[in-house]
């Protein structure tokens, strides 16, 4: 299988509004001919924020002669996270990253939250295309806030006759985001203040009757522990198979992404 190409740029902030009192929307610009026109929209990308008391953004560099990478000194190498496209304009050479707004306790949260016009940004992106979902009768659409951007994606992909019913876990119901929105598809808020702290998605969803007339779809993205007892809830549960759902862990509570990213693919392929 041939192996995807990875665009990788450095953006400018051209933009910033806050889209609820938990989330704030960066549109980034870049001068270059920019290929993630290519890609799906709510597929996960890299960003690489510069660390504190930096401005620019120093990426990884390949150094053919040595046949190895060359990393930037300590005190100037990015920190990586893993976010998601909201929107991208081929025309304006402008993509829209959402952030949850958490204070300053995370680097991405932070930044953020102090980015002003011109910061920059690391993205790099698999050029490919990535399917959300398979066709279904019947969507179940599963997140906490973390999910907002992928799910929003999903919903304006939807034609306007699909149907099926929207779980999100969110800060507050002044964060009701006014994107999530389907004519087909029954919304239930769950409101919790500090996910960190524990969550009842997942016994919330296994709540939600599943029309038996339709072949259904899930997809799943939230915290580790939510994820794994969805997914084993689909697995052993309703014995559906694994076409049938998709469940993602974006992070897991206590630990930064860094340190958490192996136990949350070994989670997925299980």
């Amino acid at each position: 299988m041939e192996r995807p190409k990875i665009a990788k740029y450095v953006f400018e902030v051209s933009g910033k509004e806050w889209i609820t009192p938990h989330y704030i929307r960066i549109k980034l610009r870049a001068d270059e001919n920019i290929a993630f026109d290519q890609c799906t929209l709510g597929a996960n990308n890299k960003i690489f924020i510069p660390p504190a008391g930096c401005k620019d953004v120093l990426f990884p560099e390949f150094d053919p002669e040595l046949g190895a990478w060359r990393y930037p000194k300590e005190d100037a190498r990015p920190i990586v996270r893993t976010y998601t496209h909201r929107s991208i304009d081929p025309q304006t050479k402008e993509i829209a990253i959402d952030f949850i707004d958490h204070g300053d306790n995370g680097p991405a949260s932070a930044w953020a939250r102090h980015a002003v016009h011109g910061d920059q940004l690391g993205v790099a992106m698999k050029i490919k295309k990535t399917p959300h979902y398979q066709q279904a009768d019947w969507y179940f659409l599963i997140g906490d806030a973390t999910a907002i951007p992928v799910i929003c994606c999903i919903l304006e992909s939807l034609p306007a006759d699909a149907k099926g019913y929207c779980l999100i876990e969110i800060p507050s119901e002044a964060d009701i985001h006014p994107e999530l929105t389907h004519p087909g598809f029954e919304f239930q808020w769950l409101l919790n203040g500090h996910p960190e702290r524990g969550s009842i998605l997942a016994p919330l969803a296994k709540e939600v009757e599943i029309p038996e007339e339709y072949i259904p779809f899930a997809y799943v993205a939230a915290e580790y522990s939510t994820v794994k007892e969805l997914r084993q809830y689909f697995q052993e549960d309703l014995y559906w198979p694994n076409q049938q759902y998709y469940a993602f862990s974006y992070w897991k509570a206590g630990l930064a992404e860094d340190f958490s990213a192996a136990e949350r693919r070994l989670e997925k392929e299980s």
